[in-house]
Protein backbone atom coordinates (compact mmCIF):
# COMPACT_ATOMS: atom_id res chain seq x y z
CA UNK A 1 0.00 0.00 0.00
CA UNK A 2 1.35 3.45 -0.83
CA UNK A 3 1.99 5.52 1.91
CA UNK A 4 0.34 8.52 3.07
CA UNK A 5 2.17 10.89 5.53
CA UNK A 6 0.21 13.33 8.00
CA UNK A 7 2.13 16.52 9.19
CA UNK A 8 1.06 17.97 12.68
CA UNK A 9 1.59 22.18 12.81
CA UNK A 10 4.42 23.23 11.48
CA UNK A 11 3.95 26.98 12.17
CA UNK A 12 5.96 28.24 8.97
CA UNK A 13 8.73 25.05 9.14
CA UNK A 14 9.14 23.19 6.27
CA UNK A 15 12.22 21.79 5.83
CA UNK A 16 10.76 18.61 7.95
CA UNK A 17 8.10 17.91 5.21
CA UNK A 18 10.54 18.35 2.35
CA UNK A 19 13.07 16.11 3.81
CA UNK A 20 10.39 13.53 4.39
CA UNK A 21 9.59 13.47 1.19
CA UNK A 22 12.96 12.84 -0.13
CA UNK A 23 13.65 9.89 2.13
CA UNK A 24 10.80 8.30 2.33
CA UNK A 25 9.12 9.23 -1.18
CA UNK A 26 5.30 9.03 0.30
CA UNK A 27 2.12 9.21 -2.20
CA UNK A 28 0.82 12.65 -0.54
CA UNK A 29 1.24 14.49 2.31
CA UNK A 30 -1.70 16.22 4.52
CA UNK A 31 -0.80 19.13 6.14
CA UNK A 32 -3.34 19.15 9.97
CA UNK A 33 -3.24 23.42 10.06
CA UNK A 34 -1.83 25.85 11.82
CA UNK A 35 0.40 26.09 8.76
CA UNK A 36 1.11 29.82 8.46
CA UNK A 37 3.40 29.81 5.79
CA UNK A 38 5.58 32.95 4.93
CA UNK A 39 5.01 32.67 1.67
CA UNK A 40 2.36 31.77 -0.85
CA UNK A 41 2.35 27.95 -0.26
CA UNK A 42 3.70 26.64 -3.25
CA UNK A 43 7.05 28.79 -2.97
CA UNK A 44 7.36 27.15 0.58
CA UNK A 45 6.96 23.61 -0.44
CA UNK A 46 8.16 24.44 -4.31
CA UNK A 47 11.30 21.49 -3.93
CA UNK A 48 8.48 18.72 -2.90
CA UNK A 49 8.53 16.26 -6.17
CA UNK A 50 5.39 16.40 -8.13
CA UNK A 51 4.96 12.81 -7.34
CA UNK A 52 3.84 12.80 -3.97
CA UNK A 53 0.35 15.00 -3.52
CA UNK A 54 -0.35 17.97 -1.06
CA UNK A 55 -3.44 18.23 0.51
CA UNK A 56 -4.13 20.41 3.79
CA UNK A 57 -6.64 21.46 6.14
CA UNK A 58 -6.42 24.39 7.97
CA UNK A 59 -6.35 25.75 11.28
CA UNK A 60 -7.33 28.59 13.45
CA UNK A 61 -3.58 29.92 13.50
CA UNK A 62 -4.14 30.11 9.90
CA UNK A 63 -6.61 33.00 10.27
CA UNK A 64 -4.13 35.19 12.73
CA UNK A 65 -3.05 37.56 9.81
CA UNK A 66 -4.01 38.34 6.30
CA UNK A 67 -0.83 37.68 5.25
CA UNK A 68 -1.52 34.09 6.63
CA UNK A 69 -4.89 33.41 5.38
CA UNK A 70 -3.06 34.65 1.49
CA UNK A 71 -0.07 32.68 1.95
CA UNK A 72 -2.44 29.40 2.25
CA UNK A 73 -6.15 30.62 0.63
CA UNK A 74 -4.70 32.87 -2.17
CA UNK A 75 -1.65 30.15 -3.02
CA UNK A 76 -1.74 28.18 -6.06
CA UNK A 77 -2.05 25.27 -3.98
CA UNK A 78 -5.44 26.97 -1.93
CA UNK A 79 -7.56 24.14 -4.12
CA UNK A 80 -6.11 21.45 -2.35
CA UNK A 81 -7.74 21.93 0.96
CA UNK A 82 -9.79 19.15 2.50
CA UNK A 83 -12.05 20.95 4.46
CA UNK A 84 -15.32 20.32 4.23
CA UNK A 85 -14.74 17.40 1.02
CA UNK A 86 -14.30 13.94 1.25
CA UNK A 87 -11.16 13.30 -1.89
CA UNK A 88 -9.58 9.55 -2.67
CA UNK A 89 -5.50 9.86 -2.49
CA UNK A 90 -3.45 6.51 -3.11
CA UNK A 91 -7.26 4.68 -2.88
CA UNK A 92 -7.51 6.47 0.50
CA UNK A 93 -11.02 8.40 1.14
CA UNK A 94 -10.07 10.86 3.15
CA UNK A 95 -12.06 13.38 4.83
CA UNK A 96 -11.51 16.76 5.97
CA UNK A 97 -12.59 19.57 8.95
CA UNK A 98 -10.55 22.67 9.11
CA UNK A 99 -10.43 25.12 11.68
CA UNK A 100 -12.09 25.01 15.42
CA UNK A 101 -15.03 25.56 17.21
CA UNK A 102 -15.62 28.68 18.68
CA UNK A 103 -18.20 29.51 21.18
CA UNK A 104 -19.78 33.09 19.22
CA UNK A 105 -20.68 30.27 16.52
CA UNK A 106 -21.09 26.77 17.79
CA UNK A 107 -19.09 24.91 20.92
CA UNK A 108 -20.17 21.40 20.99
CA UNK A 109 -22.29 20.22 22.91
CA UNK A 110 -23.77 23.99 23.15
CA UNK A 111 -26.14 24.57 20.51
CA UNK A 112 -25.37 26.43 17.73
CA UNK A 113 -25.98 30.15 17.63
CA UNK A 114 -25.44 30.27 14.10
CA UNK A 115 -25.44 27.88 11.48
CA UNK A 116 -23.53 28.96 8.59
CA UNK A 117 -20.80 31.09 7.44
CA UNK A 118 -23.69 33.24 5.46
CA UNK A 119 -25.89 33.63 8.88
CA UNK A 120 -23.32 34.44 11.13
CA UNK A 121 -22.14 36.96 8.56
CA UNK A 122 -25.32 38.79 8.81
CA UNK A 123 -25.11 39.58 12.44
CA UNK A 124 -21.81 41.22 12.74
CA UNK A 125 -22.93 43.98 10.20
CA UNK A 126 -20.67 45.64 7.75
CA UNK A 127 -18.56 47.26 9.82
CA UNK A 128 -17.31 43.58 11.27
CA UNK A 129 -16.58 42.06 7.83
CA UNK A 130 -13.56 41.43 6.40
CA UNK A 131 -13.38 42.16 2.57
CA UNK A 132 -17.01 42.30 2.73
CA UNK A 133 -17.64 39.00 3.91
CA UNK A 134 -17.06 36.56 7.28
CA UNK A 135 -14.56 38.26 9.76
CA UNK A 136 -10.87 36.99 9.08
CA UNK A 137 -10.84 35.34 12.38
CA UNK A 138 -14.08 33.10 11.53
CA UNK A 139 -12.85 32.08 8.32
CA UNK A 140 -11.51 29.04 10.71
CA UNK A 141 -14.31 28.41 12.71
CA UNK A 142 -16.26 25.42 12.48
CA UNK A 143 -20.04 26.28 11.20
CA UNK A 144 -22.54 23.25 11.36
CA UNK A 145 -23.74 23.38 7.70
CA UNK A 146 -20.03 22.37 6.84
CA UNK A 147 -20.07 19.59 9.84
CA UNK A 148 -23.65 18.36 8.35
CA UNK A 149 -22.85 18.11 4.73
CA UNK A 150 -19.35 16.28 5.58
CA UNK A 151 -21.00 13.62 8.06
CA UNK A 152 -23.43 12.41 5.20
CA UNK A 153 -20.18 11.29 3.09
CA UNK A 154 -18.26 8.26 3.13
CA UNK A 155 -14.66 8.33 4.18
CA UNK A 156 -11.65 6.09 5.27
CA UNK A 157 -9.77 8.84 7.48
CA UNK A 158 -11.15 11.21 8.84
CA UNK A 159 -8.43 14.53 9.15
CA UNK A 160 -9.70 16.94 11.56
CA UNK A 161 -7.39 20.26 13.18
CA UNK A 162 -9.51 19.45 16.73
CA UNK A 163 -9.17 16.67 18.42
CA UNK A 164 -11.58 13.78 19.76
CA UNK A 165 -13.17 13.19 23.17
CA UNK A 166 -10.33 11.31 24.11
CA UNK A 167 -8.11 14.30 24.27
CA UNK A 168 -8.67 16.03 27.63
CA UNK A 169 -9.56 18.95 25.42
CA UNK A 170 -11.33 17.48 22.71
CA UNK A 171 -14.79 17.01 21.19
CA UNK A 172 -17.57 13.93 21.56
CA UNK A 173 -18.61 16.39 17.93
CA UNK A 174 -15.58 14.56 16.21
CA UNK A 175 -16.05 11.03 17.38
CA UNK A 176 -19.78 11.06 16.26
CA UNK A 177 -18.42 12.54 12.99
CA UNK A 178 -15.78 9.77 12.29
CA UNK A 179 -18.67 7.38 13.06
CA UNK A 180 -21.10 8.78 10.63
CA UNK A 181 -18.19 8.78 8.01
CA UNK A 182 -17.49 5.24 9.20
CA UNK A 183 -13.60 5.62 9.62
CA UNK A 184 -10.72 3.83 10.58
CA UNK A 185 -8.50 6.18 11.21
CA UNK A 186 -8.21 9.99 12.11
CA UNK A 187 -5.50 12.09 12.28
CA UNK A 188 -5.45 15.22 14.10
CA UNK A 189 -3.18 18.23 14.48
CA UNK A 190 -3.83 21.67 17.28
CA UNK A 191 -2.17 20.26 20.28
CA UNK A 192 1.20 20.09 19.65
CA UNK A 193 1.54 16.09 21.48
CA UNK A 194 1.77 12.87 20.33
CA UNK A 195 -0.81 11.22 22.55
CA UNK A 196 -1.66 7.91 22.79
CA UNK A 197 -4.99 6.76 22.04
CA UNK A 198 -4.85 3.37 22.00
CA UNK A 199 -6.54 2.69 25.35
CA UNK A 200 -9.59 4.52 23.65
CA UNK A 201 -9.61 3.22 20.30
CA UNK A 202 -12.55 0.71 21.13
CA UNK A 203 -14.73 3.45 22.28
CA UNK A 204 -14.58 5.84 19.76
CA UNK A 205 -14.97 2.91 16.88
CA UNK A 206 -11.26 3.90 15.52
CA UNK A 207 -7.59 4.51 15.54
CA UNK A 208 -7.11 7.87 16.67
CA UNK A 209 -3.79 9.87 16.18
CA UNK A 210 -2.40 12.90 17.31
CA UNK A 211 0.38 14.39 15.58
CA UNK A 212 2.74 17.00 17.19
CA UNK A 213 4.38 19.86 16.18
CA UNK A 214 6.37 19.84 13.21
CA UNK A 215 5.86 15.54 13.75
CA UNK A 216 4.82 13.20 11.16
CA UNK A 217 2.57 10.21 11.51
CA UNK A 218 2.04 7.64 8.42
CA UNK A 219 -0.89 6.33 7.81
CA UNK A 220 0.00 2.61 9.39
CA UNK A 221 0.45 4.43 12.58
CA UNK A 222 4.57 4.88 12.39
CA UNK A 223 6.03 8.25 13.58
CA UNK A 224 7.80 9.37 11.15
CA UNK A 225 8.95 12.38 12.86
CA UNK A 226 8.32 13.16 16.54
CA UNK A 227 6.50 15.94 17.45
CA UNK A 228 9.03 18.76 19.03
Amino acid sequence: MEQIFFCGDNHGRFDQLIEAVYEHAPAALVLLGDIQAQRPLEEELADIPDSTELRFIHGNRDTDSEADYDNLFGSELAHRNLHGRVVTIAGIRLGGLGGIFRGQVWKPPEPPKSESAKEYTRTVGRSGRWRDGLPLRHRSTIFPDVYAALAKQRADVLVPHEAPSAHHHGFQALDELARSLQVRASFHGHDHVNMDYRRHWEQLGHQAFSVGFCGITALDGTVIRPGD
